[in-house]
């Protein structure tokens, strides 16, 4: 075997070692549940004290099952090796006899990331019949019931088109303040989503200011913002941006960010993030006071 070859032996050996030196367990609190019952998944990673580890959260496609309550917990770091938990409640609304679920752990890097699975832990549908008779049995009644034979359609008729004149009514009448409402509850809660990813994105970011991550938060925030004015965001620059909200500090926080997208330098970005999120916050009240205005002109 001539030296490359040793080489290449070397380092599959240490890539292998690396990747088990990750471990990771999951599996139902009980063997078998009822339909829509409250069942518990625990998931574990044993991984070294150095690894970034990121459990599934919500966004997960957890179907089947439907997720209902994440719990995690603190982590325990005993020489050189660190144990991190979390249960995941679920229900199961399906009829299948079996469900499998097996969840992913992702290991953070600075250029790439690494998925990890659980081994498929089964959860087994629990009857509440044991068994469903082939004969049905049914009681023995003699006794006649009147059945009403007729039916006034006329007043049937009459009454349906009450209603359908009175809802009409309410709906020409209130039709602006419900469009107005909703639309004011629809912003409302597009700021909350993005509110919450967007401090997930930035906690990421600060921790590991990888090339990936800095693209996904400009990305987020450019878009939300095309979202609210109605203004080509993901398609200005950095510069053209700024001018077009007569704004220069959004230009020096989103190069602090770009830094890190076309050059490839480190950069504490949260001064730059906490800048470009009040933007954000500012926008999104200037469309609820438009809403607003709009709602007490009609």
């Amino acid at each position: 075997m001539g030296r490359i070859g040793v080489f290449l032996l070397f380092l599959g050996l240490s890539v292998s070692s690396f990747a088990q030196s990750v471990q990771v367990d999951g599996y139902f609190t009980q063997d078998s549940a009822r339909l829509g019952e409250r069942v518990g998944f625990v998931l574990k990673v044993r991984h070294p004290e150095s690894a970034q580890l990121i459990f599934p959260d919500s966004t997960f496609d957890f179907s089947p099952l439907v997720l209902l309550e994440k719990k995690t917990f603190m982590s325990q770091t005993r020489e050189g090796e660190t144990l991190d938990s979390a249960i995941y409640y679920v229900s199961n609304f399906s009829l299948d006899p079996s469900i499998f679920l097996s969840l992913p752990v992702y290991e953070l890097s600075r250029y790439d990331s690494v998925t990890y699975f659980s081994t498929e832990a089964e959860l087994k549908l629990k009857l509440v019949l044991d068994s469903i008779p082939e004969q049905p049995v049914f009681q023995e009644n003699n006794v006649y019931q009147p059945i009403e034979t007729t039916f006034n359609w006329l007043l049937a008729s009459v009454i349906t088109a009450g209603i359908l004149l009175l809802l009409g009514g309410l709906a020409l009448l209130f039709a602006k303040r419900i469009k107005a409402l909703f639309q004011k509850n629809r912003e409302k809660l597009r700021w909350i989503q993005f509110e919450r990813k967007w401090k997930k994105l930035t906690g990421l970011l600060a921790q590991n200011p990888a090339l990936e991550l800095a693209d996904e938060v400009v990305g987020l925030w450019k878009g939300y913002l095309e979202s609210i004015t109605d203004l080509p965001f993901q398609e200005w620059t950095s510069s053209e941006i700024a001018e077009a909200l007569d704004d220069k500090e959004i230009f020096q926080a989103l190069r602090s960010i770009d830094m890190i997208i076309y050059a490839g330098k480190e950069a504490k970005t949260g001064e730059a993030t906490n800048y470009l999120l009040e933007v954000a916050k500012a926008k999104y009240q200037e469309k609820l006071n438009r809403i607003r205005n709009e709602k007490a002109s009609r």
